[in-house]
């Protein structure tokens, strides 16, 4: 027992892949679906609603390949209130069916010209029919929190006694407050197994989660990172780190919630805010001197729960607001030694810097270092050369790497002429890649995948000729670098930045392991 409810765990269903995919300029592939709903089966998702059968027939073929993946998870489609609906579905081999139907005055007189009597003997029927053709049916009363009470407790009370496995309570426009919720969801519990279906549009996605929870409800339908329509719906990497934490109620696996979060970023294209819950960048990151020395004395002391729990690594920002102990970590992470005097001076150039508004970037700071110690910087990855062009069909471009004591020269091409050229120094240094064994015995490939945790791009001058400047973070295991460059060229900035991180990155690979390091990176999909 917890203070929320008797329930030790709380199932989710996830409908990223049909409400998510309402949010404007989203649009998903059947290889997009199944990418994601691999991550979610992972995750330990219970329900994924893999799309609207009735849209197309692309819709029909991402929800197959979903269906038909093998899945824990139960794999549903969402079906309006027709029988087409259900037979699309059928051909779909999914488990179920997320049966929506209007509940309000609003949507059953004036969505679909209908009456009360009408849509629950039509619901009836549909159920019927979902059942007897051997499907999971949940019926959901389309905007049921702006509906009659009675009503939605009728409508929903036919469904059940037709077969239905459970219903659902839909705050469809996010207009209700956990008052109002509480007091709906807490009659349709009676009834039998229901869900909670919230929006965000007031900001009360979660709040109404926990009232519904609190009144009987036992599953909570959401999106990964609260995409959708208008203000998006209600987070579930939200939901379940809030009931794990507080109430100690479990729903998936939520080591892999930033895994999640980050998979459903990059397949979307939709940005991760920084102060997102969970997943934002900002969300264990420090900058602050007087946050950055207690959080390394104890990582409690400003965090609601350790990085680790959700997947996820702590992160020093520098900035005008660093201090000296968050600077000496720093330059600790990258295994530069100080002394005291060294240290105030790199302090100091680092506040400088962030006076100027400027990002202070792992770069930055080697840079600094290097300086005040007197010493070259001992490059590993260098950028030579570089041509591109985006004439024509297909964008192309060629680089000229220095690795170590060698010249590579190698082209690619990609969606864009960025694209085009991060492939081509992805290709030069693979091109020098072996495998190999250490002296103790374990495999080397000198080949590695790094992950290009995010690529922004910022003009800092106006005009035709606006210089940009490109932010890129990379990571291998627990080292990350961040790292810019500013040109006129986009792509030359872009490619500059890269090859920039991979060296800094690799220097640091270099004084863990006396083997020379050749680098892939994991590239970003920009066409610009």
């Amino acid at each position: 027992m917890n203070p929320l409810t008797h329930l030790e765990e709380v199932q989710l269903l996830d409908t990223t892949l049909r409400d998510g995919e309402q949010m404007p300029g989203v649009s998903l592939t059947p290889a997009d679906k199944l990418e994601i709903a691999r991550e979610l089966d992972a995750a330990g998702v219970h329900v994924i609603e893999a799309g609207s059968a009735c849209t197309s027939e692309g819709e029909r073929e991402g929800i197959r390949r979903v269906a038909r993946e093998g899945l824990d998870a139960t794999v549903t489609s969402f079906a309006r209130g027709v029988r087409s609906d259900i037979d699309r579905a059928l051909e779909c081999d999914v488990d179920g069916v997320n049966l929506v139907v209007p509940a309000s005055d609003r949507h059953v007189e004036t969505k679909v010209g209908s009456s009360r009597e009408a849509v629950v003997e039509t619901t009836v029927e549909l159920v019927e029919y979902a059942t007897d053709h051997g499907l999971w049916v949940e019926v959901l009363g389309e905007d049921g929190s702006r509906a009659d009470l009675d009503y939605l407790e009728r409508l929903m009370r036919a469904g059940l006694d037709a077969g239905a496995d459970r219903v659902c309570y839909c705050d469809t426009v996010g207009a209700a407050g956990p008052e109002h919720t509480a007091e709906v969801v807490s009659r349709l519990a009676d009834l039998g197994p229901t869900s909670l279906h919230t929006h965000d549009d007031l900001g009360f996605g979660v709040t109404n989660v926990h009232a519904g929870l609190k009144a009987g409800a036992d599953t909570v339908h959401g999106t990964v990172t609260g995409i959708g329509e208008r203000a998006g719906n209600v987070a579930i990497e939200e939901v379940a780190i809030a009931l794990d934490r507080c109430y100690d109620i479990d729903t998936v696996d939520i080591d892999r919630l930033y895994r999640l979060c980050r998979r459903v970023a990059d397949v979307t294209g939709v940005v991760l805010p920084p102060n997102k819950a969970v997943c934002g960048a900002n969300a264990f990151a420090h900058e602050s001197g007087i946050h950055t020395d207690g959080t390394l004395k104890d990582g409690a002391m400003y965090e609601p729960y350790p990085p680790e729990t959700v997947g996820r690594e702590r992160r020093l920002v520098l900035g005008k607001h660093a201090g000296r102990a968050g600077v000496a970590a720093a330059l600790a992470e990258h295994e530069i030694d100080v002394d005291e005097a060294e240290l105030r001076e790199i302090v100091s150039r680092v506040k400088e810097l962030g006076d100027r508004g400027k990002r202070v970037t792992d770069a930055d700071l080697l840079a600094m270092a290097e300086d005040v110690q007197g010493r070259e910087r001992d490059r590993h990855v260098e950028l030579v050369d570089l041509s591109a062009s985006s004439g024509g069909n297909l964008p192309t471009a060629s680089v000229r790497l220095r690795v170590g004591d060698e010249e590579r020269v190698a082209s690619g091409t990609g969606s864009g002429p960025v694209d085009a050229g991060l492939e081509a120094v992805r290709t030069a240094l693979e091109a020098g890649s072996e495998s190999g064994t250490r002296a103790d015995g374990s495999e080397r490939s000198e080949s590695v995948a790094f992950e290009l945790d995010s690529y922004h791009v910022d003009a800092i001058t106006g005009g035709t000729d606006a210089v940009v400047t490109v932010a890129v973070d990379l990571s291998r295991g627990d080292r990350s670098v961040s790292v810019s460059a500013s040109d006129a060229d986009i792509t030359r900035a872009s490619v500059v930045a890269m090859v920039d991180a991979l060296d800094r990155l690799s220097a640091v690979e270099s004084n863990d392991d006396d083997d020379s390091v050749s680098d892939s990176a994991e590239l970003p999909e920009q066409a610009e």
